[in-house]
């Protein structure tokens, strides 16, 4: 293989690809990227044989396809001035990769070896804007459980209902939700993405701007972005119904300041108990108190003014999964569904009930 291009033009693709290469590998092979002539243009194949990301360059390409060690050849271009020119080059079992007066010699593996997904029939396909896919991965991933025996709590459900797109996650403690309109109706579909998977497609959102085109193929999701390729293996398993979850027959309604409860909430976490995070939370005529204490018996307490008009309310809560939602809501005041000292908090925006934030109860 041979081909030429600038520092900037290959490195930025590498970037966002490299995150399906894993640091320990079982097999020395997914420790390599796959670089390959398809049509005169070089494409770029990361996999860790559940994710798989491809980039293709405009870049023209002779020879075989081969491959290199990813992080190696990551870092070799990261090391390079910006104004550098790569000149890449194989050679039996060597690839030699020359910028300047510097030159690398790589070992490489057969292309042949690499585990590339097969050939996938498209059952359904959804067209998204970018920002809005990104939002609703954003309101919801934070609730994705992690290592959890329920595998199918270790990923994100989207769900396509109608004209709506639904992205859910819980780890059974709390539960987060966030749908979009879509331009039209779709099949009824209900997919689980698992977490890697998740946060490396945001990272890949986060740097491009094009609609995206999502595929599904059995069990596996194909997204098209600008000019990365985007497969991941599906998580096989029932999702719970998160629809019962949802509190509908909430009584009272606090209208908090965002801002504000989120600055006393983290004053609040600073004496909670470390290992379980537990705080109170006391509503009363226009009034949040909130406590805290931790077994060295040292308590810290604040009030804030709220609007609230119901019965006193006294409910403990794990105060990292309350500020997780103040941090990802941006509008000035929150709306704090409640019905008793026993039941779930529903949390959302005043405006719109497309995100919904639900936090079990917890015993203080």
């Amino acid at each position: 293989m041979k081909f030429s291009t600038s520092r900037e033009e290959l490195l930025k693709p590498i970037q966002l690809i490299i995150g399906a290469v894993e640091r320990r590998q079982t097999m020395p092979i997914l420790s390599n990227l796959l670089l390959r002539n398809v049509d005169g243009n070089l494409v770029i194949t990361a996999t860790d044989l559940e994710l798989e990301l491809s980039a293709t360059l405009a870049v023209a390409v002779e020879g075989d396809d081969i491959t290199v060690p990813g992080r190696k050849f990551l870092d070799i271009c990261k090391s390079l001035s910006e104004s550098n020119e790569i000149k890449f080059s194989s050679v039996g079992e060597k690839a030699e990769v020359r910028a300047g007066k510097s030159r690398f010699s790589l070992a490489t593996l057969p292309a042949n070896d690499f585990p590339l997904v097969d050939a996938l029939e498209i059952e359904d396909s959804v067209l998204v804007a970018k920002e809005d896919l990104l939002r609703l991965m954003e309101q919801t991933s934070f609730a994705m459980a992690q290592q959890d025996v329920r595998y199918y709590l270790n990923g994100l459900l989207f769900e396509t209902q109608a004209a709506t797109l639904r992205s859910v996650a819980t780890d059974g403690h709390r539960l987060a939700l966030s749908s979009v309109e879509l331009a039209s109706e779709g099949n009824e579909r209900q997919v689980i993405v698992p977490r890697k998977a998740v946060g490396e497609l945001m990272r890949i959102l986060n740097a491009h701007n094009d609609s995206i085109d999502i595929a599904l193929s059995g069990n596996h999701l194909l997204a098209k972005i600008g000019d990365i390729r985007f497969v991941t293996k599906l998580i096989d398993g029932k999702f719970p119904d998160y629809q019962r979850v949802v509190p509908q027959n909430h009584q009272y309604i606090a209208v908090v300041d965002r801002e504000v409860a989120r600055a006393s909430l983290m004053r609040a976490s600073i004496l909670s108990n470390e290992k379980y995070r537990g705080i109170r939370l006391s509503f009363s005529n226009n009034t949040l108190m909130i406590q805290a204490h931790n077994p060295e018996q040292e308590e810290a307490q604040d009030e804030i003014e709220i609007e609230y008009n119901g019965p006193e309310i006294e409910i403990g809560f794990n105060v990292s999964y309350l500020l997780d939602v103040l941090n990802i809501l941006n509008t000035n005041d929150v709306h704090f569904y409640l019905q008793d000292s026993n039941n779930s908090l529903l949390i959302q925006a005043p405006t719109t009930d497309q995100a919904q934030f639900v936090v079990m109860p917890m015993r203080l």
